[in-house]
């Protein structure tokens, strides 16, 4: 390591070092350090289980809103798969077990449309489906192509789209107001909400919009909203990125936390928790705002306290599950499998949550990762039908496991698992593979337990609120969405504007910001 550098990345997670692979293209001098002895933070793939060659993406699941131009630019030797099913949603209704099929592109449409007509009892519902998500594609092809410029104001951004009741569907009225406008049945209305929920404790009318910023992230991905599946887990999109880092000379140093940050907006020093120290003319922060106002020894922002409200539940299955409905597994589990999400049920649980209580019907969706690749998995695994489950639980702040963590995680695993059971003619628990220890494979990571491993202030997968894909003051157009009140600070993280999920939009921006930053320096 140097004296000096024109670059210090903190974190090395996979924003940081797009930030850092983008930096060192253009000729610059690049550090980056990781308090971890891995790489990754969130994007890390795992062996969770010991003795079970399974790679897990442990904290993070699918991409979309990684752009392909970041893939393009950076040559990176990562693809994603599609997922050949959208979603199904399991339901207990009139007394049968049956459900909704959701299919994706060519080839799906007729089932997709009989299984609205069978849950439904008509067409209406999926002809609103299809109105609705062509005005959510018609939103994702305006805003997608904007995440890698500047911002731009508001008003720009709405003239743009040129619908101005779409516009005010999307971005003006809670999304549960456009959602109930156009859906009629609660299961459709809440396969459609849970988009405005995922990381983000909300409900379908909050007057804050913040469900309409979590719904629009959910589906501007590339211009289509497509989730897919990173082949060889997220660690490969690590390793990827790790590679174009030390392809343009960037150089890492994992285990290497850093304890303070000094400047004066012109040059700045990063003092190691190991007392050595590195000087940077700038500093991209990958670590979250509130992390990075204890490092510059400021009080945080009050929108970096918000607490994280997610359940992870990584599993290894020896086979899959039967479902009471009768669909096939292979179909019902290749996309994403929702779990007790339907509109009122969301509500329920947002209720319970909201006054201190945990769900007593935790809403949630499983994903399972091998039916699309499983090259995650060791041959032995792949030839005897393992598969990797992950399940996301909704409406589970940190404030819930305060008090008494061991127990209201264990609590929440049981509901959780007695939720997904109810539609099941195999319990999962029953399907679970055995590692060497003798112990099921499956584990449990709460919101402070995601704070523990990788840094998320109250497990806050999103740093903090999500914010609008546009400026939301006069002084932020222009600008590239990571600018703090110091000049050659910079954040490169998911606390940037229009940042969130794995996606690398905000270390992008952050180098375009140094490189803007070097420029009007070199004018003066």
């Amino acid at each position: 390591m140097k004296d000096r550098y024109d670059v210090v990345i903190v974190g090395g997670g996979h924003n940081g070092l797009v930030a850092a692979a983008y930096l060192g293209q253009a000729g610059l001098s690049v550090l980056v350090l990781e308090a971890l002895d891995t790489l990754g933070g969130a994007t890390a793939s795992v062996r969770t289980f010991p003795g079970m060659d399974a790679r897990l993406s442990r904290y993070s699941y699918l991409v979309s809103l990684l752009p392909d131009q970041i893939v393009r630019e950076l040559n990176l030797d990562f693809t994603c798969a599609s997922r050949n099913v959208s979603s199904y949603t399991p339901v207990h209704r009139d007394g049968h077990n049956t459900g909704l099929f959701v299919g994706r592109g060519c080839g799906t449409e007729a089932e997709t449309a009989d299984s609205f007509r069978e849950l439904t009892g008509g067409d209406r519902e999926w002809a609103r489906w299809q109105k609705f998500y062509d005005g959510c594609e018609r939103v994702a092809k305006m805003v997608s192509p904007t995440l890698l410029e500047p911002l731009r104001s508001r008003d720009q951004m709405r003239v743009r789209l040129g619908d101005d009741a779409l516009w005010e569907a999307m971005m003006e009225r809670p999304i549960g107001e456009s959602i109930e406008a156009h859906f009629a049945d609660d299961l459709v209305r809440g396969v459609v909400l849970t988009d405005a929920l995922i990381g983000s404790f909300t409900e379908a009318h909050d007057p804050t919009l913040l469900g309409n910023r979590c719904f629009l992230y959910h589906v501007i991905g590339n211009g289509t909203g497509e989730w897919k599946v990173p082949i060889g887990g997220m660690g490969a999109l690590v390793a990827a990125l790790v590679s174009a880092c030390l392809r343009v000379g960037v150089e890492i140093r994992t285990s290497a936390p850093v304890a303070s940050i000094r400047t004066d907006g012109t040059e700045a020093e990063v003092e190691l928790a190991d007392g050595g120290r590195v000087a940077a003319t700038y500093v991209l922060s990958n670590a979250a705002p509130k992390v990075l106002s204890r490092l510059l020894g400021e009080q945080p922002l009050a929108d970096t306290e918000v607490e994280g409200c997610q359940l992870k539940i990584n599993m290894l299955l020896r086979t899959l599950p039967r479902l009471k409905s009768g669909i096939d597994p292979k179909k019902a589990f290749a996309g994403t499998f929702h779990i007790d999400e339907s509109g009122q049920q969301l509500q329920a649980a947002y209720d319970m949550a909201v006054v201190g209580d945990l769900p007593l019907v935790p809403p949630g969706e499983v994903y399972c990762h091998t039916l699309t690749d499983p090259t995650i998995l060791g041959p032995e695994l792949r030839e005897s039908g393992h598969h990797t489950f992950t399940l996301f639980g909704l409406h589970a702040p940190a404030s819930l496991f305060d008090a008494d963590h061991e127990r209201m995680r264990a609590e929440a695993l049981t509901r959780s698992l007695a939720g997904i059971n109810s539609y099941l003619d195999d319990a999962i628990e029953d399907c679970l593979a055995i590692d060497e220890n003798g112990a099921p494979c499956i584990e449990v990571k709460s919101p402070l337990d995601l704070e523990h491993a990788v840094f998320l202030p109250r497990g806050n997968i999103f740093h903090r609120p999500l914010t609008w894909p546009f400026a939301i003051s006069d002084d932020q157009v222009g600008q590239w969405g990571g600018e703090t009140a110091y000049a050659n600070i910079f954040i490169c993280g998911a606390g940037a504007i229009r940042g969130g999920a794995v996606s690398g939009i905000p270390g992008h921006n952050a180098a375009k910001a140094v490189m803007a930053a070097r420029s009007k320096r070199k004018e003066t």
